[in-house]
Parts: C-alpha cells; structure tokens; sequence
C-alpha cells in the first residue's frame, strides 16, 4: 500500500497538469483595453443600426482583432515563459469554452428563425442555410471570399450570419497563432540559444509585415475577398501582439501616454465618421484605425482622470466591453429579421427600442450562458479533449438543424423556383406593365402577386459570369441569339440596371432573330464622367469603360440599349453640377455609337426604395407596401438631360407605370416589381418586352432610312 502512495499521487498531480482549470493563467484584467472593446462594438452596431450616420463604423472589426492579438499573445507569453511551452489542448479547450456556447446559441436561434417562411424569404433559405454551416465551423469568411462577397457595398440582402465572418477569422487565429509561437520558440532553443521571447517577437514582426504587404496588394487586386481572407488580417493581430511582447511599447510616460491614448480615439472617431463603403479596405486604409487602437492600448499610464486609461474603464464602458461578444453576435440577425415583423417597422423608434433589445439579450446571454461555461464543472474538471469534443458534437447539432431547416422547406423552394418559370412562360393576360400601357387591359385589375414575395430575390438573371464587379476591369462580352451572317446586331451595356434586363433581352434576341451583345460593370454606367468614388474602385471603372469603348468600335451593331441607376456617385469633373457632368457623360459616351450611324435607346431608371418592398408584402396589405413618389424617385434623372436634345438617342420613360402622381407601387397588376429595394425582377421586366423590342426595331428602321 505505502509503495503505491507516491505513484497515486503523481498521476493525480499529472492529471491537474492536464486538465484545464479556469484558474490556471488567467489573461490579466486590463479596464482600459475593456473600454476599447464598447468603443469597437459600439462602432459597428452603430453603424450597422444607421450607416449613413457613422459610415466608417464597420473599423470597430478592425480593432476588435488589435485587442485580441493583444490580450492572446500577453496570456501565451506568459505560460510560454514560465513553463518553456504552450498547452495547446488547454488553451483551445478554454477559448471554446469562452466562445463557442453564445455563437452556437444565436446561430441555433437563426437556423430555426430562416426556417420559417413568414420570418424569412424562402429564396433566401439556401444561402442562409450554407452561411450558417460555414459560421457553425468558422470558415464564413472563406465562404464569402469564394463567393466574392462586398460586405462594404453588398447587392441584394445580406444573411442573419455574415457578420460572423470576423469570428471565423479570429477562430482561425486562435489555432494558428499559439503554433506559430511554439515554431518560434523550438526554433530558439534549437539554434539560437533559446532566446525564446525574441524568436517569437520577430516572428510575428516578419508574420505582420508580410500580411500588411499582402493586405494592401489584394485590395487594390481584388478588394472583395480581401476583406474576408485570414492573411490579409494577420498583421492587425500582430499589432496587438506586438505591443504585447515588447515592454518598451507600453508606455507609462504621462504625457506620451495622454498623447498617444487621445490620439488613438481621435484616430478611431475619424475614421468610424469620415471613411464609407467606397473606402479601399483593408489596404493602407486600415492602418489608420489598427494603429490607433493600438496606441490606445499601449497608453498604459493611469495616473491623472482625464487620461483616456481612466476615461475607458469608467463603469458604463466596462458593462459595454463585458457585453460586447454577445452584443455583436445579436444585434445583426435581429436587424435583418425585425423588418419582417408585421408589429415592427423602420422608424427611429423601432431602431432605438432593437437598440435596447440588443443589450438586454446581451446581458441575458452573459449573465447565463457566457459565465456559467466557462467555469462549468463538468467540462472545467476534465481533460481538455472532453471540451473539445463536446463542442464537436454541440457544432454538429446545430449544422443538423439548419440541414433540416432545409429538409423541411425544400418542397416550397422548388414549388417557388417553378412557379417562377411558370409565370415566365404563361403570364396571365394584361400581367404587369401590359395592365397599364395596352389600351385593351386599361381597366383590368389581376388580384394575383407574382412572383410571390417570399421568391421574388431568386428571379433574377442567371448569368453571373456576364457581370463583372468591383475591380474588375475586364471587357467580359457575352454573346446569345442567333448566329445567322445577317442577323442584326445588338448590345446591351451598362451597369446592374441593364444587368437586370439580361433574360429579357435574351428572350427577345431569340423571337427576334437578333444577335445580343452584351457588357455589364457592377455600379459603372456607360459614361465617360468619372465616379466621385476614389481609390481602385472609381480607377476600375474607368479602366473597363475604356476596355468596352474599344470593343463598341471593333463592332458594327444595328442599336445599342443601355440603362443605368439613377443615383450613380458621379464626379462633378468641371461641370455646374453632378447631374449635369453625369449627363455630359452619357452624351460623350452615346456619341461614338450615333457619330457612326448606330442608334442608342435607353430608358428612365425605375424607382429606389429604402429597403425591399417584399419584406413588407410578406406580412402586409399591399396598400401599406406603396412608397411616396418623392422619397423613391430622384428629382432629375441626367439619362432625361442627356437624352433630350440628342440626335440618334431613343429615350423610354416607364415612370408611369411604377407610379402614379403621389405613390409608386411595389406590384404592378399582379407582377411583383422588385427582387430587392432596387432591381426589377424578370417577371416583370419581360412584361416590358414588347416596348423594349418595338423601341429597338424603330430605331433601326430611322437609321436605315
């Protein structure tokens, strides 16, 4: 018995080694860096309650990933200086436990929300189910990378989840970066004398400024999966983690400190008020705000009130930055799915009273989920491989029910999809604009809404591969009809609002006999005025007008049909006033079509609306669903001006058709107008056809003649 009191009593001592008690190098509390988290939260609910307001608000992701880099790496430094290692296992086992119980609760909560249909459009379903897979296993951000999602300037609606791309990434950070630092550290003891601490501090310095010459690079190349990818983010951790690892960083001077700490708010308060989604970001761009959070945390002296050390960890900025994880993962599936509430609205009340819900979820969620894990015996008193499983297994489940969710609603969504082609095929007679403009339907009333609102986001054009986006300069062409020598030849050109048009025309082009051209740049009208849009995106734009003039020449069409939004950010480049630039640039660009004797036809933009109209058809009368005439429809459309006086330019104006002379209405005779707050679906669009098609064959004939 006495011989085998030693060994029980090692593995005893072992097993405490091995489990993961919350005790155990507990990251040290830091009130300021808590305030800076209600700062960076603060930052982006703000900005996403009400963008217009704080434009620039999405930088408080930014620094979030400073703060994290920060308080990570000071806990790892830690452990690896006393103990020559780091306890993987038991560092993941504790971020999971830290975590995962609030993300999966929330994401658990939208799967069985987008299950229902009065909630959520079931068109919306498929994307929102594969997104809340890919946040369950955090890989959101490489889903929307590979989807070439914008989250800065995204068509169409945004799911219940994207915003957990950031948290995808900071999972992916919290894997690689304790391996990074243990391949430094063996690096040191084998070859550099075991100088560990200064291997792993010119690891990450090599890590971050590698990942920032990355950064930059791929958001002038292509901006839209920059701003998801891992490595383009690496650097903004390694900021943190920097400050981190070198004392001389942290500064305690008192007026260094009051310098840099006030200099680092007013640096965030610039960039959440003056930067917007025409911001090239990340690139160069996010220095700005990445530096200034970390001078926030490196302003370390606390000596005088007014220091912004004393000013962050006041009480209310402490409750914020306790509440903040919760708070972020709340506030934005309640924003997309509140609209479709038949009690709730837009109003600023509305948003103030979600505001308030958002908190009190918030601290509900920290209160009793947050807390209660993290130090949950059942998990806390074993190895770190039970944690780690049992997360495993809570992740499967809540990627099961999402797969039901599908499972349950994939007979309405292929219902949807053929209704859709049905009415395509067979619309009902005076369906649509027919309704308003043939003298035969003037008094016909259809009580029918079609597409229904809960499908009209999927009728749309499928040939993404025509519609090159956000820096994409190339002239992609694509060509449909028919092929015969002497079939007349026609393009269509323009930005999203020609896009739209695309299956109609394609439609045309084979009754017809026609040839159909096409070009089409996300949010880049056929204008020679240049965008008032900045940095690589307005240059892009410029590039492929350039890029399609010189295919326009190369080809000798019958017409051109080009269409634009009305509200295109158009530089005043020397004019009076942007409209009449933007009109100037319609007419330059027209003019190398009609110089040559081809005719140009193009139409007034449609009406704008706030948000999608479907969102309100779901759960209300349609009376309720009309929008003001004023608030939906730009004062002067420069397509009218530059049209005017234009010899060799058709100009067609549906205005009256969407709207009478106070409202517009989101139906039109029974065809359901929008797929989103500013798209025509393609069911309604082909109820345009014929005026379409006649616009096009008269101005071929007045050529010709």
């Amino acid at each position: 018995m006495n011989s085998a009191a030693p060994f029980s009593s090692t593995t005893r001592s072992q097993r405490r080694r091995d489990k993961s008690p919350e005790h155990e190098n507990r990251t040290r509390f830091i009130p300021h860096v808590q305030g800076l988290r209600a700062i960076a939260v603060l930052f982006v609910v703000l900005y996403h309650f009400w963008p217009g307001r704080l434009s620039g608000g999405y930088v408080g992701v930014d620094v979030f990933f400073v703060i994290s880099g920060f308080l990570i790496t000071a806990h790892l430094v830690r452990e690896l200086t006393s103990t020559g290692t780091v306890k993987l296992g038991q560092f993941w086992a504790r971020r999971a436990r830290r975590l995962l119980p609030a993300s999966l609760l929330v994401l658990l909560f939208c799967a069985i929300v987008v299950s229902v249909p009065y909630l959520t459009p079931t068109s919306a379903l498929p994307a929102e189910l594969k997104e809340i897979i890919a946040s369950t296993f955090y890989v959101e951000n490489w889903f929307l990378a590979f989807n070439s999602a914008d989250y800065l300037a995204l068509t169409g609606e945004p799911t219940t989840v994207q915003h957990y791309w950031s948290l995808s990434l900071e999972e992916q950070f919290y894997v690689l970066w304790p391996l990074l630092m243990l391949l430094a550290a063996w690096v040191a003891v084998k070859w550099f004398s075991g100088a560990r601490l200064r291997a792993v501090t010119i690891a990450i310095a090599i890590v971050s400024v590698a990942s920032l010459i990355f950064c930059i690079v791929f958001t002038i190349t292509d901006p839209a999966p920059a701003y998801f990818v891992t490595f383009t983010r690496m650097w903004q951790f390694g900021v943190g983690a920097l400050i981190a690892l070198v004392p001389m960083l942290r500064v305690q001077h008192p007026v260094l400190s009051f310098v840099l700490g006030w200099g680092g708010i007013l640096a965030l308060l610039y960039t959440a008020l003056r930067f917007d989604g025409q911001t090239p970001f990340p690139g160069y761009m996010a220095l700005l705000p990445t530096l200034g959070a970390g001078a926030i945390i490196a302003a370390s002296n606390t000596d005088r009130w007014w220091y912004p050390t004393r000013l962050l960890a006041v009480r209310p900025m402490r409750f914020t930055g306790d509440i903040s994880y919760s708070l972020y993962l709340w506030h934005w599936p309640l924003i997309v799915i509140a609209p479709s509430l038949p009690f709730w609205g837009l109003t600023i009340y509305h948003r103030v009273a979600l505001l308030g819900i958002c908190f009190v979820l918030a601290w509900l969620t920290k209160r009793f989920v947050e807390d209660p894990m993290r130090s949950w015996k059942p998990l806390t008193a074993r190895r770190p491989r039970v944690t780690l499983w049992a997360a495993l297994v809570a992740m499967i489940l809540v990627a099961g029910t999402a797969a039901g969710g599908w499972a349950a609603n994939a007979p309405a969504y292929q219902q949807g999809v053929q209704a859709i082609q049905d009415v395509r095929e067979n619309p009902p007679a005076c369906f649509g604009a027919a309704g308003a403009l043939d003298p035969a339907c003037v008094d016909t009333e259809l009580d029918v809404v079609l597409p229904a609102p809960g499908f009209a986001g999927a009728d749309r054009p499928t040939e993404q591969q025509c519609f090159v986006q956000l820096n994409d300069t190339r002239p992609v062409s694509c060509e449909f009809g028919s092929d015969e020598r002497d079939a007349a030849q026609i393009a269509l050109v323009g930005d999203s609002h020609a896009f739209q048009l695309l299956t109609t025309f394609q439609a045309m082009a084979e009754r017809e006999g026609w040839h159909l051209t096409t070009f089409f740049k996300g949010a880049c009208p056929w204008n020679t005025t240049p965008l008032s849009t900045g940095g690589a995106f307005g240059s892009a734009c410029s590039e492929w007008r350039d890029g399609i003039e010189a295919e326009l020449e190369e080809r000798d069409f019958d017409a051109v049909f080009t269409a634009a939004i009305s509200n295109t950010p158009f530089s005043a480049d020397g004019y009076d006033s942007v409209h009449d630039a933007a009109a100037a640039g319609y007419q330059e660009a027209w003019s190398t079509m009609t110089d040559r004797g081809i005719p140009v036809v193009t139409v007034i933009d449609n009406p704008v609306w706030e948000t999608d109209p479907n969102k309100c058809l779901r759960i209300r009368d349609l009376a309720e669903c009309v929008g003001v005439r004023s608030d939906v429809l730009v004062d002067e459309d420069p397509l009218r001006a530059a049209a005017a006086d234009m010899a060799g330019v058709t100009l067609l104006d549906f205005t009256d058709v969407f709207c009478d002379d106070d409202l517009c209405y989101p139906v039109v005779n029974g065809a359901n107008v929008y797929r989103d707050q500013d798209h025509l679906t393609v069911t309604f669009a082909d109820t345009l056809a014929p005026q379409y098609t006649q616009a096009l064959k008269e101005a071929m004939a007045a050529a010709v003649e």
